[in-house]
Formats: C-alpha cells, sequence, structure tokens
C-alpha cells in the first residue's frame, strides 16, 4: 500500500524534472546566435546614446562647453552655448566628440573634446526570477518571483547582471536562461548558462555579453517549483493556519488586554 500511495507522487515528481530539463535545453543555433552576437559586440561595444541619457562634455579649451552635462531632449539633440542646438542621438561618445570638435573649429583652433555617458537611461536590461537585490537570500519570508529593470551600458555581461541581485536559495544556478527577445518569433533566442560550472572552473565562454531588452531568468529548482506552487494554494488559508498556530494563552491575553481598553 506504501508503495502505491508514493508511486504518484513519483510520477508527478518525475514529470516536473522531466518538463523542466526539456524546457531549458539550448538549441544549437541559439548558442550560435549568442556567442555570435557577443564575438561582434566586443569589436564594437560603443554605446549609442538615446532619450533621455545624460552626457558630459569635457573640453578644458572651451570654457562655454567644458564639463557641461547635459540631457538628450525628445528631438534628440543636446544645447550648448556657442554652438546652440547639437542633434547626437543614436552617436557613440566619441561620434560626438567629432562632431562637437568640428562645430568649434570656426571658433577655437584645434580643440579637445571628450564625451562620456554620465547617465544610462535610455535602454534596460532585465533579471527575473529568484534572485532579489541588497544581500537578501530569499529565506526571511516569502519567496517569489522578482522582476528588475537595470540600465544597460554596452558592456553588461551574465555574471555583472547577476552580481547586481542575491539568487534566493531556491535559485536553480545551473539552469539560468538569457532570453533575446524580437518581434518576430521565429528570431527569439533562448540559452542556458551554468553558474556553478563557470564560478567552479572560471569558464566564462558563456558569459555572453547582453544587448538591450535581453532578459536574464533564474528560474526555481524543481522541488522550489513544486514549493512555490503549495504556496500559492495555502495563501489564502494563511490567516487561518496562523490563527490555528497562535498559542492559546495568547489570543486570550490578547483578548482580556483588549478588553481592559474598552
Amino acid at each position: 500500500m506504501k508503495l502505491l500511495r508514493r508511486k504518484p507522487l513519483l510520477i508527478v515528481l518525475g514529470m516536473i524534472g522531466v518538463a523542466f530539463l526539456t524546457g531549458c535545453q539550448s538549441k544549437h543555433e541559439d548558442i550560435v546566435s549568442f556567442l555570435k552576437a557577443h564575438e561582434h559586440e566586443v569589436s564594437a561595444i560603443e554605446y549609442r546614446v538615446g532619450i533621455p541619457d545624460v552626457i558630459e562634455i569635457s573640453a578644458p579649451q572651451v570654457l562655454e562647453i567644458d564639463r557641461v552635462r547635459q540631457t538628450i531632449r525628445p528631438d534628440g539633440k543636446i544645447a550648448l552655448r556657442l554652438l546652440g542646438p547639437v542633434k547626437v542621438v543614436g552617436m557613440t561618445e566619441k561620434e560626438i566628440a567629432a562632431k562637437v570638435t568640428r562645430l568649434l573649429e570656426p571658433y577655437y583652433e584645434d580643440p579637445k573634446v571628450q564625451v562620456r555617458v554620465a547617465s544610462h537611461l535610455s535602454k534596460k536590461i532585465y533579471l527575473a526570477g529568484q534572485v532579489r537585490g541588497g544581500n537578501s537570500n530569499g529565506q526571511g519570508g516569502v519567496v517569489s518571483d522578482s522582476w528588475t529593470a537595470m540600465p544597460y551600458t554596452g558592456r553588461d555581461t551574465v555574471l555583472d547582471v547577476l552580481a547586481k541581485g542575491s539568487m534566493s536559495f531556491i535559485a536553480w544556478r545551473n539552469k539560468v536562461q538569457v532570453i533575446r527577445s524580437s518581434p518576430h518569433e521565429d528570431e527569439r533566442h533562448k540559452i542556458v548558462v551554468d553558474i556553478d560550472h563557470m564560478i567552479r572552473t572560471g569558464d566564462t565562454s558563456a558569459n555572453v555579453l547582453l544587448q538591450p531588452n535581453d532578459i536574464v531568468l533564474v528560474p526555481p529548482t524543481p522541488l522550489g517549483w513544486l514549493g512555490l506552487r503549495v504556496q500559492e494554494v495555502l495563501f489564502p488559508f494563511q490567516p487561518v493556519i496562523q490563527a490555528y498556530n497562535t498559542p492559546a494563552g495568547l489570543i486570550d491575553s490578547t483578548e482580556e488586554y483588549n478588553n481592559q481598553d474598552d
């Protein structure tokens, strides 16, 4: 009889395991797509500014614009003294510096201009699943999925993003997913990254460079997933369970205290 009672539970757990394992495997073409994108971006990593990024200009010879910070306006331009509106949206730091230098040449001889992005605000990458910000390890309270948007800088890798959060105790560390979205369903790609293997061996070949709107998803382990579903089912009954677990003496003393107030 015990064996018969256990059998349905074993079947359910087996189905969960199979679903997770098959759903998290990376297709060969997806891996190739990510690695090709990574190789391409390494040589062309420069960030292209958008609205409403903030840029800072350094031009020691040109007091009118030296150490000036400008937010890119909705029309894609910045406003500089002496030069007026300058369109910079979609350009890299070097391209903006070169453009400002050309515009300054009628006024200054051989001006030196440098530009850097002070605040990355126009593009995002997303961290989801069993990851939390700060130092929380997910053990203190209710464990649940989280969703965080982070600024995209053009230099973000999977490890960089995960380092900004703290994985919960039910995080499936060797099944972290990187999802690259696309308007066309057949162009969407997903790979699985084994963070434990990466840390254990030092092999960072799968530490791909992320692109805007990429999603890094940390799923729960199969048992963690089952625990979350049980927690979800029991959630409406939490007040009853808490009342049942409260010692009778504590309830009586609370009622007596309330009666005294009356």
